[in-house]
């Protein structure tokens, strides 16, 4: 195996409160039972605080107010839940931070499968897909986005990241059916 699909933040608060979120379920739904047939280790990752903001930096608003937001980022919640179906033998990873590899033991599992290439899905372009990618990019992997697989709420952002950020970085660009 050398090649993983990492899923962000398609979780139940997130994708029930942003409309943005909805429209990446459905190309990343049909692709998971291909990405398993080729034999690409499925990673899902998903964002919770601990309910008592031992994990939030004092100070640090953005985190705050994602925190402040309910349910969706409450570690335990409902909110935090998976939106996607997750087979046994996909990994799942919990995360406290924009990138998946921050604080987690993603870079771990990747390396103990033999993974050199990402393929990155999920919400939002402009932040956990970003910041997924730079850091897989810092360690090593070949780094792919698919492009209907990933949204932001601003459209013009995602565009600008999808045509000059990401190509500008080296980074792959493919629609969840062309991967």
């Amino acid at each position: 195996m050398t090649t993983a699909l990492i899923v962000g933040d398609l979780q139940q608060g997130i994708t029930r409160d942003y409309a943005f979120a909805r429209q990446v379920l459905p190309p990343v739904t049909d692709l998971l039972p291909r990405a398993r047939a080729a034999g690409a280790l499925v990673v899902f990752v998903h964002t919770a605080f601990r309910v008592n903001r031992a994990d939030l930096p004092p100070g640090d608003t953005v985190l705050t107010g994602f925190f402040e937001a309910g349910d969706t980022f409450h570690e335990g919640s409902p909110g935090t839940d998976l939106d996607l179906p997750v087979l046994a033998e996909d990994v799942v990873v919990l995360k406290r931070r924009a990138s998946a590899f921050a604080g987690t033991d993603l870079d771990l599992v990747l390396r103990a499968r033999g993974v050199a290439e990402v393929a990155v899905a999920g919400v939002a372009t402009s932040a956990m897909v970003a910041a997924t990618c730079y850091d897989a990019a810092d360690r090593g992997y070949g780094v792919s986005v698919l492009s209907d697989g990933c949204a932001d709420a601003d459209p013009e952002v995602h565009d600008f990241f999808l045509r000059k950020v990401f190509p500008g970085r080296g980074f792959g660009i493919r629609s969840c059916a062309d991967w």
